[in-house]
């Protein structure tokens, strides 16, 4: 699994790195069609660690709660159990 995460960071980084170049390069030439495409690499340039940051958050984040819930789910299930050696009062015998 940490061989996985380095590769796609280091992926994530080419991909920043190559927004940045294109980005600087649309800035240059002055052509109608290259603001066009400056604006949408200034947009991703932005938007694109945001939106991995926010992933990054909600996966922690629900990885975490499926964790807690399953270990409360254990819990709850060891303590509804009656141990041995003892009887259950709880029931009325007529």
């Amino acid at each position: 699994m940490k061989k996985i995460k380095q590769i796609l960071a280091i992926c994530v980084v080419i991909l920043l790195v190559g927004l940045y170049i294109a980005t600087l390069i649309f800035a240059v030439i002055g052509s109608e069609s290259a603001m066009g495409m400056f604006k949408a690499a200034l947009y991703s340039t932005f938007i694109l660690p945001v939106l991995l940051w926010a992933y990054g958050l909600v996966y922690r984040l629900l990885k975490n709660h499926g964790v807690e819930s399953a270990a409360k789910t254990s819990q709850n299930s060891s303590q509804n159990k009656p141990q041995e050696g003892t009887e259950n009062t709880s029931q009325e015998t007529t």
